[in-house]
């Protein structure tokens, strides 16, 4: 491997650290402490399934960095949350309020769990009465024309 493939290597490798910003150092334990709850309670809106405490993301490090500038501004969680949702929306939050327009997110999963129970159980209740009539001995009238019938 030439000498510039490992340059352009190792440049990628140690790119993501570049973009990385200083870590916070926080005032005292309580403040990290409110830190880490209020961050475990916001998502990070690139990874979106990871929340703002777990990510590596550069926008993950830019909230956080908005987080702790508001705590020391002396708002409360209430009010930190409540500048976020207001700049990205509902989505930054792990736990959405119930709204109209964040009904779905609350009554999606129960109704779709709704849902595939009753085709569950109409599949399990269609089949039983496929094997059950396929079970009982067939019973044809008798004919009569029909050499084998009593007589």
């Amino acid at each position: 491997m030439s000498a510039l493939k490992r340059a352009l290597l190792v440049l990628l490798l140690l790119n993501g650290f570049a973009f990385a910003g200083p870590p916070i150092e926080f005032l005292d334990d309580a403040e990290q402490a409110r830190f880490n709850a209020l961050s475990a309670e916001l998502r990070c809106l690139v990874c979106q399934n990871q929340s703002l405490a777990d990510s590596d993301a550069g926008l993950a490090e830019d909230l956080r960095q908005e987080v702790i500038k508001q705590m020391r501004e002396g708002k409360n969680n209430a009010e930190v949350k409540t500048f976020l949702v207001e700049r990205y929306g509902d989505f930054v939050l792990y736990r959405p309020p119930l709204q109209t327009n964040t009904l779905l997110l609350w009554l999606g999963p129960g109704a779709l769990l709704l849902i595939g129970g009753v085709i569950v159980l109409l599949n399990v209740r269609t089949r039983t009465r496929m094997i059950a009539s396929e079970s009982e001995p067939e019973q044809q009238p008798d004919q009569p024309g029909d050499s084998r019938s009593k007589s």
